[in-house]
């Protein structure tokens, strides 16, 4: 029988016990590291291809002409640079992980290898919400898309024959949607090759589509348009129209200011969101510590130049108070009379939601698989079909999930969440990497004795209660033999338990180059990552939802003190002595890039509205309720930390 949790009588004891399990950390086999179960035939290309496919979404049709016109004026082009430097951070850091960590599962196996298994989880289910989410919008304005080629017969047919009246529900049932849903789940079950291969055409035919709309845009440009000036009374008469004062702004290149160029980039990041779609396939990869990196880099790079000159040529063909916010491209056309471009844009439009769709279904079982194979969630989702190599429970499961949602409900108001689950995983990834940068290099000592952390099959344990293998992994991570020898930390004194003078003498030390971490500056890097973060959270709060209250003595004293001990905390990160492991790639400018993602993240997540941070709150609480009664005792690190732990304080009368 296995140890309770709750087996010493010592309330202090308990609660260590308690905080032990939350934060322990997936011990990974460096000897395994590319052992899977799944099959590994993805290129780079492929990858770039499925990057490129997931952020390169309808959006790019949409979002640089409603950003333009509402917000920016030409200065969105700005706004697209801001948003990539943004992105880019974020993006830096996925590929060291993706460098030093080739499995399935993104955010979520980053976090659990350097944070601990709670932050894990919750950055998992956010991540499983955000994918579900995903689809089942791309589904829906896919259905839309392809119904207005078709003069609307098909949504008007359900509309007509099966209307829904229920509040939060949709007016009719999209089983057009359900339809695509389901199909593209059947063709992603048979492997993810054939899916990439769908993906790449969908991708080649959408970046052939825009690359005409550029050239054609081109030569319909006018720089007078980046120069326009309103009258006397603030207005502009364009076209045989006058657009008010309100709509034109100051004019020029800078109509709305730099607050405008700012909330705008606060729109155009969200273009951006699908990149970290390539780490999730990272047991599909073929070489991934190489092939993640690159892709990732090239595939928000690519992003990045498309949105750039498009939304340029947009704002050159028509002014800025004249586009369409709901279609641009095609209206900025038809101004020119060029109404044989709406059907080249329309194709190029069907392109791009099919690469979306494949951009969110694609990533949604391989969380899955991976929480499932950590025993976090229910392990048969994690069962792969032997012959295709794909895990096939939960691509079906997540695809009627997503499919249900398409058909039912109306998504308008769930958008957000996917803003809110995407940005905590850019978060807790930028400060996963701040804490692996300052942890000790046990590779060495874990590769012998440590099994593959996929391995859910060995459970011949979990009823005796004995030690799997001859390891004991303590609160600190150290290794120690079987026999009950001292590990090698404990033989070393910069190792020993720190206390609180140690802690403040290792922040202000400046350690020498090439020295290795320690347990106690291990500590110090954990420790002031933790406090950054929250530092870094009170002060996004102060300036999103205080802002016009900084002249109150009381919320400036709170934003100066914020921003004192983010510095200090930076400062003190750097003089941490850093692991000096080799991997494929490293993020430049360790802490500073890293703290920087964090904070512009808490900014914009801060930046949602209560209904989405309510609706976050009832989905991490069913969450909660499956972790703590279920994952928490059958996660594999329970069998392999906790279990041989909670025996020896047992046989101690602990």
């Amino acid at each position: 029988m296995a140890p309770s949790l709750c087996s010493s009588s010592n309330p202090k004891r308990r609660i260590s016990v308690l905080l032990s399990i939350l934060t322990r950390k997936k011990t990974l086999d460096e000897a395994h590291l590319e052992d899977t179960k799944l099959s590994r035939c993805l290129a780079t290309v492929d990858l770039v291809a499925l990057g490129v496919g997931s952020t390169l979404g309808a959006g790019v049709y949409v979002i640089a002409g409603e950003v333009a016109q509402k917000t920016t004026g030409p200065a969105v082009v700005v706004s697209f640079l801001i948003a990539a430097a943004a992105s880019v951070l974020a993006g830096l850091c996925y590929a060291e992980f993706g460098a030093r960590v080739p499995k399935s599962g993104s955010a979520y196996v980053y976090s659990y290898v350097s944070v601990g298994e709670l932050m894990a989880f919750v950055i998992g289910w956010n991540l499983i919400l955000e994918y579900v989410i995903g689809t089942a919008s791309v589904a829906r304005a896919w259905s839309q898309n392809f119904d207005s080629l078709v003069g609307g017969k098909v949504i008007g047919a359900f509309r007509a024959s099966m209307p829904m009246s229920l509040q939060g529900i949709a007016e009719y049932p999209d089983f057009f949607a359900l339809g695509i849903i389901l199909l593209l789940t059947v063709v992603i079950s048979l492997g993810v090759k054939e899916s990439a291969w769908i993906n790449k055409i969908f991708t080649l035919v959408n970046l052939v589509v825009l690359s005409l709309v550029f050239v054609s845009g081109l030569w319909l440009s006018d720089v007078a348009n980046w120069q326009a000036q309103p009258g006397d009374n603030g207005t502009i008469e364009f076209a045989n129209r006058t657009f008010s004062a309100e709509a034109v702004g100051d004019g020029g290149f800078l109509p709305f200011g730099f607050k405008g160029v700012i909330s705008g980039a606060g729109t155009c990041f969200y273009a951006f969101i699908g990149f970290d779609a390539i780490a999730t396939t990272g047991e599909e990869v073929k070489n991934p510590q190489r092939a993640i990196p690159i892709s990732i880099i090239l595939s928000l790079s690519i992003c990045f130049v498309v949105y750039f000159c498009l939304s340029a040529v947009l704002t050159l063909m028509l002014p800025y108070f004249a586009l369409d916010p709901l279609a641009p491209l095609p209206e900025a056309f038809a101004a020119y009379g060029w109404k044989v471009a709406n059907y080249v844009i329309a194709v190029g439009a069907v392109c791009a939601l099919s690469t979306s769709l494949l951009g969110s279904m694609i990533p949604l079982p391989r969380i899955v698989y991976a929480m499932a194979a950590d025993g976090l969630i229910f392990r048969f989702l994690a069962k792969v079909q032997p012959r295709l190599a794909t895990p096939m429970i939960a691509t079906l499961i997540t695809g009627c999930m997503a499919g249900i949602m398409a058909c039912l409900f109306e998504l308008k108001e769930l958008v957000d969440m996917m803003s809110i689950g995407t940005l905590l995983a850019y978060t807790l990834v930028a400060l996963s990497v701040l804490i692996l940068r300052g942890t000790r290099d046990q590779s060495n000592e874990l590769t012998e004795t440590l099994k593959d952390y996929t391995d859910s099959s060995s459970n011949e344990d979990e009823e005796n209660g004995q030690q799997p293998a001859a390891l004991i992994v303590d609160e600190s991570s150290s290794v120690r033999p079987k026999n009950g020898e001292p590990s090698v930390d404990a033989n070393n004194a910069a190792n020993k338990a720190p206390n609180f003078r140690d802690y403040i003498r290792c922040s202000i030390k400046v350690h020498a180059p090439d020295e290795q971490p320690s347990l106690l500056s291990e500590t110090v890097t954990r420790g002031n990552s933790a406090i950054f973060m929250a530092s870094a959270a009170a002060l996004a709060f102060i300036l999103e939802r205080c802002s016009d209250q900084l002249s109150n003595p009381g919320v400036a004293v709170a934003a100066a003190l914020s921003i004192l001990v983010c510095l200090a905390c930076i400062v003190s990160l750097r003089m941490q002595p850093q692991n000096a492991k080799k991997v494929a790639f490293k993020v430049p400018g360790v802490p500073f890039l890293p703290c920087l993602s964090i904070l512009v993240n808490l900014y914009l997540m801060m930046a949602l509205p209560n209904g989405t941070w309510l609706r976050f709150l009832v989905w991490m609480t069913i969450g909660f309720l499956i972790y703590f009664a279920y994952g928490l005792l059958h996660s594999t690190e329970h069998r392999l930390q906790t279990k041989p732990k909670l025996s020896r304080l047992r046989q101690q009368g602990v």
